[in-house]
């Protein structure tokens, strides 16, 4: 078979990682394009992914986001149109869905945050396959168009199928110039550019400031724009390519972010997390929250970074990344 994986952001990199070697490993022919935005490049380079570029992001506002999608689904429909794949990947990718719909190639898509709402409205109506975690309502997706016919669904969370495989590597402390013996806070800053989520955020700027004064805090910045910014700011060690930021989670003391992968994965490694995400919650945020392993921040002041004792890797859950690629890829070839 040969498969066609699109990724437009950083997570999805990470995501689609197992499924292409999974793929890989049973004879598929996988062929990968990327979107130029955040770190999606640089981590597809430092894991090996072999990609194609395709397209950059237009900027968050409704009409910027129009533009984009149609101009990148466009040159998408041109790169793919003489590859003649029997199925399209996407880690919640709109592009890729209508390209390949405008080429009857049959499409499947994951994510695990239903209220974008633009962004599912596309692509759960053009996608073939609709593949979110168990704790997501169906009845919250049905106004998408993922009827039950598309939907499959599975247990946990995407991370503990993606980091089943992983260990720690301590090269990123030393990179980075961190003393182990010593408090690291790991920041994510909020998504500027998402249509769900407001970029006000006095109450990041006190976080900083406050961490930056009990711990080395490695900010991870999503634009060009706001790594200048941190860097002007000083104090702060701000990454220059993409790192290994899952080997820096997994010897950090406290993780915050205003997004919502990083979080999980700091779950997922057992790492303290906190969330200063403004949107609306996520069934899979609400039950972490309510279980305790995500808290939600209102003050500055609630974060303490103390150095922890080290963790119990064995406690850690790991999810078979197989299954996953299966949801992602079981018949759908057949649904031509």
């Amino acid at each position: 078979m040969r498969i066609w994986v699109d990724l437009t952001n950083s997570p999805h990199v990470l995501v689609m990682r197992p499924v292409i070697r999974s793929l890989e490993r049973r004879g598929a022919h996988v062929l990968v394009t990327a979107r130029d935005f955040a770190q999606t490049l640089g981590l597809c380079e430092r894991l090996g992914i072999e990609h194609e570029p395709i397209g950059r992001h237009r900027g968050g506002r409704l009409a910027a986001k129009g533009v984009g999608l149609t101009s990148r689904s466009l040159a998408l429909v041109r790169w793919a149109a003489r590859r003649r794949f029997d199925a399209a990947l996407g880690h919640g990718s709109n592009d890729v869905c209508v390209a390949a719909k405008l080429l009857g190639i049959p499409s499947a898509t994951t994510f695990d945050y239903e209220w974008a709402t633009v962004q599912h409205g596309i692509n759960c109506r053009l996608a073939r396959r609709v593949v979110v975690p168990e704790a997501i309502p169906p009845e919250r997706l049905a106004r998408y168009g993922a009827t039950a016919r598309k939907l499959r669904r599975y247990p946990g969370l995407k991370e503990e199928y993606y980091l089943a495989d992983f260990a720690p590597d301590r090269a990123v402390l030393d990179e980075l110039g961190l003393a182990a013996a010593d408090p690291i806070a790991v920041v994510r800053t909020p998504p500027a550019v998402s249509l769900y989520h407001r970029f006000e955020h006095p109450l990041f700027v006190r976080l900083l400031e406050r961490l930056r004064e009990r711990a080395q805090v490695v900010v991870l910045p999503r634009t060009p724009a706001q790594r200048a910014e941190l860097a002007a700011a000083g104090g702060f060690v701000v990454p220059e390519r993409a790192i290994d930021a899952q080997s820096l989670m997994a010897f950090a003391d406290v993780v915050v972010s205003a997004g919502g992968t990083m979080n999980r994965e700091a779950v997922a490694l057992g790492t303290p997390v906190w969330t200063m995400f403004e949107g609306r919650l996520g069934a899979v945020d609400e039950q972490l929250i309510a279980a305790g392993r995500l808290r939600r921040l209102t003050r500055a002041d609630e974060v303490e970074v103390d150095k922890r004792a080290a963790r119990d890797a064995a406690a850690r859950v790991r999810r078979d990344p197989d299954a996953f690629a299966d949801l992602l890829t079981d018949g759908l070839h057949a649904a031509r």
